[in-house]
């Protein structure tokens, strides 16, 4: 069996979870573990193609409820040909909502057989303090049970259908809004860029949309996903968000999901 862990993650977290459970299937199945990330626009340009003796650990994020839309077109590109599957999203604390659900069907349709899924928390991509270092030292525990139970499965043979959390077809996108209920649309908000930049164009190069302008980093030429590459990972701060109703929506998160969300998953 070849183990792959696959994965869009812009900011690492994704990245962390699913190259956890790949790498203890892979233990456990006594053979390497392969790595196919997507997260850059070149690792896009061909099709992931698998076969029945393939076990892949398939991740994405959470934006706003789904997988992030201008992945979508990507995903229908994977040819699963019965490759076994587990589907795994992350989310920054406030709920994974019909995500999970949603790359377990599109799996399904392009020819994977899912036999897991779950939900974990990373670090939400707008804020420092939504799901703060997650995954942390109790998540991993979590990881590492989930995994055992997908080992468990895979050497029972029993693949049972199970049902995942959420509804398919979904009810669409969360919305975000303010306390009277009125509509905040953040879609088309790009970042700013402080003073304090070095040029030395990490932002860019991280940027899982290519939005960024090689030849000028505060100019932002194509499309914001808001997934948090280029402020999290520049080393000066020099990324940021200032608009009025990006901060309200952000602040807004922060005050209202304060509880700590724990993983779920289902097999």
């Amino acid at each position: 069996m070849n183990v792959y862990a696959s994965y869009f993650s812009a900011t690492n977290r994704t990245k962390m979870v699913v190259e956890e459970i790949a790498t203890k299937v892979a233990e456990v199945a006594q053979t390497k573990r392969a790595v196919c990330d997507f997260t850059l626009p070149s690792a896009r340009k061909k099709p992931l193609v698998f076969g029945p003796n393939d076990f892949v650990v398939m991740g994405l994020p959470v934006y706003a409820g789904r997988l992030p839309n201008l992945m979508l077109k990507y995903l229908q590109t994977l040819e699963g040909h019965g490759a076994k599957a587990v589907a795994v999203v992350t989310y920054g604390n406030r709920h994974y909502d019909d995500a999970l659900i949603e790359l377990a069907e599109c799996l399904e349709i392009q020819g994977f057989e899912v036999i897991a899924a779950g939900a974990f928390i990373g670090e939400h991509s707008f804020s420092k303090i939504l799901g703060q270092d997650r995954p942390d030292a109790q998540d991993r525990v979590k990881i590492e049970t989930f995994s055992q139970e997908i080992i468990q499965k895979l050497e029972t043979g029993q693949m049972t259908d199970f049902q995942i959390k959420g509804q398919w077809p979904s009810k669409g996108y969360f919305k975000p809004q303010d306390r009277h209920g009125n509509l905040i649309d953040i879609r088309k908000v790009k970042p700013m860029t402080r003073d304090t930049c070095t040029q030395c164009g990490l932002c860019a190069a991280v940027c899982p949309m290519e939005a960024i302008d090689f030849e000028d980093y505060s100019n932002i030429k194509g499309v914001c996903i808001k997934c948090g590459a280029c402020v999290k990972k520049c080393p000066v701060e020099a990324k940021y968000f200032d608009d009025p109703d990006y901060i309200y929506h952000m602040t807004e998160l922060e005050e209202v999901w304060t509880r700590r969300a724990e993983p779920e998953w289902f097999l």
